[in-house]
């Protein structure tokens, strides 16, 4: 199942979390989306972006209009109560 829980997050550094809230708020990014987003140097996304697919709070997908790269996007958290 794709979700998470937020206590992961809480856990992280400061630029996994400045990572997240960007992808939380415009949906899909790749990953030169998200540096040029956040301002953050090459290298400091990188290792946001692994982090959180450590924490399995990131998913990656493949990007079909340039195979280089990736499209990176945020699973649902699991705490989180659906409305019916």
């Amino acid at each position: 199942m794709n979700e998470f829980n937020y206590e992961k997050l809480e856990k992280l550094p400061p630029s996994a979390k400045l990572v997240f809230k960007t992808l939380e708020a415009k949906g899909q990014m790749t990953q030169k989306d998200i540096i040029r987003e956040t301002i953050l140097p090459s290298r400091t996304v990188r290792y946001a972006i692994n982090r959180l697919k450590e924490e399995k709070i990131l998913m990656e997908r493949f990007y079909f209009i340039d195979s280089r790269q990736s499209l990176y996007e945020i699973k649902k958290p699991s705490n989180q109560v659906l409305a019916v």
